[in-house]
């Protein structure tokens, strides 16, 4: 490509909550060496100011340009208020295109609010389905789709996800998964299990011995209080073979809080642990024996690393990290859940295979793609 010292093109980046910005980070990188001018806007739909702070320090992102400052509230509010407030920086800015990564409310709303002002919506992570309509992502990622202009997949099956909703294929491009840049990209300055779990709150964990991480956010999981305190009897009974790190969710400890389910926790050999940055997340997965999860990332994540991940849902999105990758779906019935552990225990990982484009070059790709896209159009 021909280096172009005077940037031609904006497109505006936007993120909305902490999984948005390990997908965002090697877009932002791939696109600083090009010809296009890069907007960062960060809506606020998950806003927690030394998290995030972590975040972007510990992934090299740039500070936002915009805040929208939108914060919590209902799925619909939060929707609505992004809209509000991200149409008139559409008209202040004129972009060329608006970037969406992921499924969060904030990927939906300013997805619709650039197409309401005919500008072209690109996104990244196109095309996963779990076939679940009652979880809020699963409604955000259809609709997106149906009106983004430029759709790019992490896998070959979310391509043909999107055909048989009629998106026509020259939209679709096969590109890979960015999260996994990123993971390439830090791997090598993740944190040290160690570090880590010092400062583990209730049971001691040693990092010198097998040790498995639970993370638990979905609201069929944590909602619930019979459900809640069924996965959380499992995991008790699972660290008297294992100890298990818990990073804990602000939203699923204060449930645990509200249903009086701490005394339960302190019955196991199980470490609360307060939301952790990506380097020491990293750190931790990297040297787990097992990770149990209902997050989307954290099933990649594994698969990219290699270490079994039990998934507590009784569906995924992200089908290729357990047919080539390392992820077993379990569900939440105790007996399987525990069989599961007790397989990994005894055989060890399943094997699997690191998926096809899953590389760390996710975002050049994106970034060439783009570039020829936009060419294209200012030569017609």
């Amino acid at each position: 490509m021909t280096t172009v010292n005077v940037k031609k093109w904006k497109i505006i980046c936007v993120v909305g909550a902490r999984p948005n910005f390990m997908k965002i980070a090697p877009i932002l990188s791939a696109l600083r060496e090009s010809p296009i001018d890069a907007l960062l806007v960060h809506t606020g739909q998950h806003y927690d100011q030394n998290l995030s702070a972590s975040f972007f320090d510990q992934l090299n992102i740039p500070a936002p340009q915009k805040h929208l400052n939108v914060g919590s509230g209902s799925h619909s509010n939060q929707i609505a208020e992004v809209m509000k407030r991200f149409d008139p920086l559409l008209v202040e800015e004129k972009p060329d295109a608006v970037l969406v990564v992921g499924d969060v409310n904030s990927t939906l709303a300013a997805a619709i609010a650039a197409t309401k002002r005919n500008i072209p919506v690109v996104h990244v992570e196109a095309g996963l389905r779990s076939n679940d309509r009652a979880m809020p992502e699963e409604i955000n990622r259809i609709l997106t789709d149906q009106i983004a202009d430029v759709l790019y997949t992490t896998e070959r099956q979310a391509g043909d996800n999107l055909l048989r909703e009629g998106i026509p294929p020259q939209r679709i491009v096969f590109v890979g998964n960015v999260m996994v840049d990123t993971l390439r990209n830090n791997l090598d300055r993740a944190k040290p299990p160690r570090e880590t779990l010092a400062t583990a709150v209730g049971a001691p964990i040693d990092s010198a011995l097998p040790y498995g991480i639970l993370t638990l956010h979905r609201p069929s999981n944590v909602d619930a209080r019979d459900t809640l305190e069924q996965l959380l009897q499992t995991i008790v009974e699972a660290s008297e073979r294992i100890q298990i790190a818990f990073p804990a969710h602000p939203r699923t400890l204060a449930r645990i809080e509200a249903f009086g389910f701490l005394p339960l926790l302190s019955r196991g050999q199980i470490g609360l642990l307060p939301p952790l940055g990506y380097l020491e997340m990293l750190g931790l997965m990297a040297g787990a024996k097992l990770v149990l999860t209902d997050s989307g990332g954290i099933q990649e994540e594994t698969t990219a690393l290699g270490v079994p991940c039990l998934t507590l849902r009784e569906n995924t999105e992200r089908p290729i990290t357990i047919s080539q990758g390392t992820n077993t779906l379990v569900g939440t019935d105790p007996h399987v859940v525990q069989q599961a552990i007790a397989e990994v225990l005894s055989h060890g990982a399943k094997q699997g295979r690191t998926p096809e484009y899953w590389d760390g070059n996710a975002a050049k790709r994106i970034m060439a793609d783009l570039v020829n896209r936009l060419a294209g159009e200012t030569q017609q």
